[in-house]
């Protein structure tokens, strides 16, 4: 995930916490089954693709050694960058993969320069929705697609159990419902828009996760970020935990194709 303003949300335990239930280089779930589905089938080998909200770098790790992709990522948060392109340098993937920190806003790459936008988790966390996907429109070819997969919400007004888990993560949220994002990706430009719903999913891998992070992994996660932060955590989990389940919190794919230049 990526935020709009500069100051870190996420600090080194944190991030180290977050990549011990999602896995290294993840902030957000799913691992490399996740990237499987953002890329679906298309064949991106040696293609160009901007990650959007890059984070730890996992998913472009994934679209360069296992899709063979040219892969640049972008995030708002310095210390992000650094961490991956270290990783990207380890993995010895600096060739593929390049990870540069942005300001929020205009994109610097320009008109039609990318073959794929992809994106998880960071969406999310942008307020300007249309912005976001008029820029990624802009920056595609003609005939390039965008697929993205993130935290969603139901129908309605946020409720206050919804407010007191953005209160209790501590993180920037500014969610839409799966029928708006396609229906703003339609307005940015793009077509063939397809949204798919994938709460079921994460529904179950959230009470797993909260589970473990009160069970067999708690002694875990406070080695790694201490006692506070560790049952504040567990009970920030938990209250995901109930969002999904009684359907106000929702997951889901986003997939589209700017048109043909000329159509």
């Amino acid at each position: 995930m990526s935020n709009e303003n500069n100051e870190s949300e996420y600090y080194d335990a944190m991030l180290d916490l977050l990549e011990w239930i999602w896995g290294e280089g993840y902030m957000a779930p799913g691992g490399e089954g996740n990237v499987d589905l953002l890329v679906g089938s298309l064949d991106i080998r040696g293609k160009k693709v901007l990650d959007v909200g890059s984070g730890l770098g996992g998913p472009a790790f994934v679209l360069a050694g296992k899709y063979g992709a040219q892969v640049t990522g972008t995030d708002l948060e310095l210390h992000l960058i650094a961490r991956a392109n270290s990783r990207a340098r380890e993995l010895g993937l600096d060739d593929q993969v390049e990870f540069r920190q942005v300001e929020a806003g205009p994109m610097e790459f320009g008109d039609g320069t990318f073959d794929l936008v992809v994106s998880s988790g960071a969406i999310t966390q942008t307020a300007d929705k249309l912005g976001i996907f008029s820029e990624i429109c802009r920056v595609l070819k003609p005939g390039g697609a965008i697929s993205c997969y993130d935290w969603m919400k139901s129908d309605g007004e946020y409720s206050k159990d919804m407010l007191r888990w953005f209160e209790l993560e501590g993180l920037t949220y500014a969610m839409e419902t799966l029928e708006a994002h396609g229906e703003i990706l339609a307005e940015a430009g793009f077509i063939e828009i397809e949204l798919e719903d994938a709460s079921v999913w994460y529904r179950r891998e959230c009470r797993r996760e909260y589970e473990l992070l009160s069970g067999d992994g708690y002694r875990e996660v406070v080695r790694l970020i201490g006692k506070d932060e560790a049952d504040h955590l567990i009970e920030s989990w938990k209250a995901m935990a109930r969002l999904c389940e009684n359907g106000e919190m929702r997951q889901g794919y986003c997939r589209a194709r700017k048109p043909q230049a000329g159509t």
